[in-house]
């Protein structure tokens, strides 16, 4: 089992660039995209050139920014459109001590993903923002706060929630917990970006 540290940084050689190129792409600065991702621009930076892996909430918060899947930020950008994913198709990708394994196609609308997170992880709580959220426990117990209710699911339990609901999710298993996760995809409102100063 790894330690956060160095090893981490590895984990995901591709991301840090890709961040800053799809956010380069949007016409987005620094300040503009951290601002609009709830992080701060040394925050941001540091994502961007490999210093701190992004955690689940911050992938989302991204993507949507972006106008972006999940899956194109861990790098899964399949040549055609292929309406079937074959298991073991694509290596697994980890972040903050999370593994996700593409379930879904990318430039869709909804963005599918099976996650693995193990015990202890994951305190960052994940930004209200426009979308649906829905979940289905597989194996082990998840932890999922929502506003100032928690709640614990065990395998076959299921959620679906408005992601404008504060949300929080961990495993509550010592053993850690695997669940499928879809999330709708919406960009952000504005397609024009903001300027530094607004």
């Amino acid at each position: 089992m790894s330690t956060p540290g160095d090893d981490d940084v590895a984990a995901l050689p591709d991301v840090a660039p890709r961040l800053r190129e799809l956010r380069r792409r949007r016409g987005l600065t620094l300040e503009a995209a951290a601002q609009r991702a709830g992080l701060s621009p040394a925050h941001l930076s540091r994502l961007e050139t490999g210093g701190r892996q992004p955690s689940l909430p911050m992938l989302l918060g991204l993507a949507r920014i972006y106008g972006t899947t999940v899956s194109e930020l861990l790098g899964e950008m399949p040549p055609e459109r292929e309406p079937v994913i074959r298991a073991g198709r694509a290596a697994p990708h980890e972040a903050d001590g999370w593994t996700y394994h593409q379930t879904g196609a990318s430039g869709r609308a909804m963005q599918a993903l099976r996650v693995e997170v193990p015990y202890g992880t994951q305190r960052d709580l994940v930004r209200v923002h426009p979308g649906e959220e829905w979940l289905y426990v597989l194996t082990g117990r998840l932890r999922l706060s929502l506003g100032d209710a928690t709640h614990e699911l065990d395998p076959g339990d299921s959620a679906h929630f408005d992601s404008l609901t504060p949300h929080r999710i961990s495993a509550a298993s010592h053993g850690g917990a695997e669940f499928l996760f879809v999330h709708t995809l919406l960009q952000s409102p504005d397609p024009h970006p903001h300027h530094p100063h607004s």
